[in-house]
Order: structure tokens, then C-alpha cells, then sequence
């Protein structure tokens, strides 16, 4: 565990030596603002809850997580530097972790510096602050997930685009299984699917925490799947190692 630390260390600090961190950190927290303070009518509620914030967060996640881990894995077999990896004394699974600890860091730094709504939540009302504070734990937790499934599949092609794309796409069925439209669209033919959709879905678990409620089903969900998605990781580069 301590040489997957040491490679989380040495990623998170690459992070901020190039431009990737400020662009996605802007972005976020351009679109986070944006959203909450337009569209989630943050004023016009008359609520003093986030709730407009964590609402759009999944979806903000949804793209940018991608656009981050794109890069981890096909930009190692693009540029060759895999190979090396292999020769160092770790095993592949250190490598996976290390990466992952370090993208999920700068995820939480992310959030951590949209803190300015939370003060505004408070400077104009009496919030519960134990709610808040869930549903960030929620979305740190959904960033985790969407983390760990970009980062397996950048493992399985050295195209940064295609790596986008197909984690775009597989992030999205965890997030929209779990949508109304999905879900009552189901119901009327197929009631246990529509069970399963909800069972499945990122969203349907996430709420729970937008509400206070952080129980051990989800918490073994969201940990389900990052190790699931992390041992797929961990299994492709075996597989590429002994190739």
C-alpha cells in the first residue's frame, strides 16, 4: 500500500505541474455556480439548502471525470511509458490504486473550493449543516465511482478520444438508469427491470445523501463498484504485462 501512496503523491502533484488542474477546476466551478445560481433558482427557493448544487453535480461529473481520467492509462501506452511501469518493483494494482487516490483527491479539492455556497447557505439562513455536509460525502463518492470506470477503461485503449467517449457513455447509463423517465418507462412493461434500473443507478443511491441519509447499502454500493471497476483496471494491465 505505501508504494500505491507514493505514486498517489507523485500523480496528484503532476495535476498541478501542468494546466489540466486549473482548467478543470474552472470549469467546475464556473458550471457549478452557473447552474446553481440560474437554472436551480438558488434565491427564488426560498430554501437554504444546496440542493440546487448537488442536483447538477452527477452531471457535471459525468463529462469532466472522463476528461480527466482519459488520459491516465492511454497517454502510458501512447507514449510507451507502460513498459517502464512494468519493469519497476509494483505490482499492477499499486499503480491502479495510486492513480486513483490521486485523481480522487484533486476530485475533492474540487469540491472543497465550492465551500463559498455553503457559507452563502448559511450567511442567509439556518441550513442543516449535517445535510450538507452528506451530500457531499454522496458526491465525492459518485466522483469515485465515475473515476474508477474511466481509469479502467483508459486501460483498454491508448486512443485519449475513444477512452472519453465509452467513459461517457458507461457513466452515463449508471446516472440515467435511475432517471424518472427511464424508471416509469419501465414500470408500465417491465416493473422488475425497472427495480434493477434503480437498484443500479448512481443517482437513485446519491439522493439518499442530498437527504442526510448515509446508509451502509449505499456505502457498499459506491464501494462495489469502485473496487469492481479498479480490479477490471488492475486485471487489464496484468493481462497486458504477461502479453
Amino acid at each position: 500500500m505505501r508504494a500505491a501512496l507514493v505514486i498517489a503523491a507523485r500523480e496528484l502533484a503532476a495535476y498541478f505541474a501542468t494546466p489540466v488542474a486549473s482548467v478543470f477546476i474552472v470549469i467546475f466551478l464556473i458550471l457549478a455556480g452557473t447552474l446553481t445560481f440560474t437554472i436551480g433558482n438558488f434565491f427564488n427557493r426560498g430554501q437554504a439548502d444546496l440542493q440546487p448544487f448537488f442536483g447538477f453535480v452527477p452531471w457535471l461529473f459525468l463529462f469532466l471525470v472522463p476528461a480527466l481520467t482519459m488520459r491516465l492509462w492511454a497517454e502510458e501506452r501512447r507514449l510507451g511509458t507502460i513498459e517502464l511501469l512494468f519493469t519497476l518493483p509494483i505490482e499492477p494494482w499499486q499503480a491502479v490504486v495510486g492513480k486513483f487516490l490521486a485523481a480522487w483527491m484533486f476530485c475533492a479539492i474540487a469540491l472543497a473550493l465550492t465551500f463559498p455556497l455553503w457559507l452563502t447557505v448559511n450567511a442567509l439562513g439556518e441550513p442543516d449543516n449535517g445535510v450538507i455536509l452528506a451530500g457531499y460525502i454522496g458526491c465525492l463518492l459518485v466522483a469515485g465511482v465515475y473515476l474508477a470506470v474511466g481509469a479502467a477503461v483508459s486501460a483498454l485503449t491508448r486512443n485519449q478520444v475513444i477512452a472519453f467517449v465509452l467513459a461517457v457513455s458507461l457513466c452515463f447509463l449508471l446516472t440515467a438508469t435511475g432517471s424518472p423517465i427511464v424508471t416509469e418507462f419501465l414500470s408500465d412493461r417491465l416493473p422488475a427491470l425497472a427495480e434493477i434500473a434503480r437498484g443500479l443507478s448512481v443517482t437513485e443511491r446519491f439522493l439518499d445523501f442530498t437527504r442526510g441519509l448515509i446508509s451502509l447499502p449505499n456505502l457498499v454500493y459506491f464501494a462495489s463498484c469502485i473496487g469492481f471497476a479498479l480490479f477490471a483496471n488492475a486485471a487489464v494491465l496484468e493481462h497486458r504485462r504477461a502479453a
